[in-house]
C-alpha cells in the first residue's frame, strides 16, 4: 500500500486508516459527525494526495482535451478550471475530473484516485494528435482546506489575496514559504475553502504551517468518511456510486458539463446529443427520507405497489438535517420533484420524496 506525504501526521492524530485506491488513507479521526460539522461551521483539512494529476502540454494540448472531455475547454483562460468528464465511447463515463488551464498550451487534469491507471491508459489510447502527456500523480501532494473559516486561516500564510480567487479559479504562488503552490478554489464540500497542490517533499511543511495557523480557529483533520457525507449534502456525484462506465452524463444530470457547440468534437457527442433531444429512461435524482431510516448504496427504490423503479447510488444520515438523504437513478415517470417513493430498508418500505439538490 502506498502512503501519502502526510501519513505520519494521520497516525499521530489517531486516525483510523483504511486501504483506499492503493493508499493507506484516514477514514476518520474524531468521529464523522464531529468532523463534518467542523467543516460546515469552521475549518478542516483533508489529505487528498491520492488523487491523480496528468499534465497535457504542447500545441495539440487543447485539441486533446476537447476530444476526451465533455465540457468546452476552449472557454478557459489561464487561472480558470472546470468540472468535466471523460465519455467512454459506449455512452458511459470513464471518470469525472477537473481541468485546469495552467498556461497557454498546458493543462492539468485531476482525476479520481481509484481510476488513475484506467484514465492514464484511456488518455494515451485517445492521444491520436500527439499531445504531450505526463502522469505526475506520484510526485504531487494535495490538501483540501475547507470551511467558512478556511480563508482566514490560509491568508496568514500567503501574500496572495485569497478572497480574489473566484470559484473554479486558481493561482500559483508562494504559500508558507513554499514556491509554486497551486492554490485552487474548487472544493467538493460546498463549505468554501481551497485546495493546495505541492510537491511531496513540501507537504509536511505546509501541513504543520496550516495547523499552526488554524489552531485558534479549531482546525481539525478530516477523513474520507466525512468527505463523503459533505459532498452528498451538496448532491455532488461520486464516481463508482452515482456515475460509472454504464451511466451517461445526461442521465446523471451532468448535461451542464456536456457542451454541444459547433467548434467542439468529443467522444460520444452524437450519442449524448440524441439522449438530450429524445430524453432518457432513467435519471439521477436526490431524495430525502420522510420515514425514519438511512438509505444505503444499492437499496431498491420502489413505488407504492412495491414495483422496483430504481436503486440508491449514495445514501447517508445528513448531519446537518438530521434525516436520511440519498441519490439514485429513477425510472421515467418518477423523477418529478416531490414525487413520493419508497426505499427498501431490510425488507421494510420506507417513504421518501424526490427533491432538488443540494440538500442544504
Amino acid at each position: 500500500m502506498k502512503k501519502t506525504a502526510f501519513y505520519e501526521f494521520h497516525t499521530s492524530c489517531g486516525a483510523k486508516m483504511v486501504p483506499f485506491a492503493g493508499f493507506e488513507m484516514p477514514i476518520e479521526y474524531s468521529g464523522i459527525n464531529n468532523e463534518h460539522m467542523n467543516v460546515r461551521n469552521g475549518v478542516g483539512v483533508f489529505d487528498v494526495s491520492h488523487m491523480g494529476e496528468f499534465w497535457v502540454k504542447g500545441p495539440r494540448a487543447l485539441e486533446f482535451v476537447q476530444k476526451v472531455t465533455s465540457n468546452d475547454a476552449s472557454v478557459l483562460h489561464v487561472g480558470k478550471a472546470q468540472y468535466s468528464c471523460f465519455p467512454n465511447g459506449k455512452g458511459g463515463i470513464v471518470d469525472d475530473l477537473l481541468v485546469y488551464k495552467y498556461e497557454e498550451e498546458k493543462y492539468l487534469l485531476v482525476v479520481n484516485a481509484s481510476n488513475i491507471e484506467k484514465d492514464w491508459a484511456w488518455c494515451n489510447e485517445q492521444n491520436t494528435m500527439g499531445a504531450e502527456l505526463e502522469d505526475a500523480s506520484d510526485a504531487i501532494s494535495q490538501l483540501a482546506i475547507q470551511g467558512p473559516k478556511a480563508v482566514e486561516v490560509l491568508q496568514k500564510l500567503t501574500d496572495v489575496n485569497l478572497s480574489e480567487i473566484e470559484y473554479y479559479s486558481f493561482v500559483t504562488g508562494v504559500f508558507a514559504g513554499v514556491e509554486n503552490v497551486i492554490i485552487s478554489n474548487t472544493g467538493y464540500t460546498g463549505a468554501g475553502g481551497f485546495e493546495l497542490y505541492m510537491y511531496n517533499a513540501d507537504g509536511p511543511k505546509l501541513w504543520k504551517a496550516i495547523f499552526e495557523a488554524g489552531e485558534d480557529f479549531g482546525i481539525l483533520p478530516i477523513g474520507l468518511a466525512a468527505r463523503d457525507t459533505l459532498r452528498l449534502e451538496m448532491g455532488f456525484c461520486l464516481y463508482g456510486n452515482d456515475i460509472d462506465d454504464t451511466t451517461s452524463p445526461i442521465e446523471a444530470g451532468l448535461g451542464w458539463i456536456t457542451k454541444f457547440v459547433d467548434h467542439k468534437s468529443f467522444i460520444d457527442k452524437d450519442y449524448m446529443l440524441k439522449l438530450k433531444e429524445e430524453g432518457v429512461s432513467k435519471r439521477l435524482r436526490g431524495f430525502e427520507m420522510i420515514d425514519r431510516g438511512i438509505p444505503r448504496k444499492d437499496y431498491e427504490i420502489v413505488n407504492e405497489n412495491d414495483e422496483v423503479i430504481g436503486r440508491v447510488t449514495s445514501g447517508t444520515q445528513s448531519p446537518v438535517l438530521g434525516k436520511g438523504i440519498g441519490m439514485g437513478y429513477l425510472n421515467k415517470g418518477y423523477t418529478k420533484f416531490d414525487t413520493e417513493i419508497y426505499i427498501k430498508v431490510r425488507n421494510r418500505k420506507l417513504k421518501a420524496k424526490v427533491i432538488k439538490v443540494p440538500f442544504i
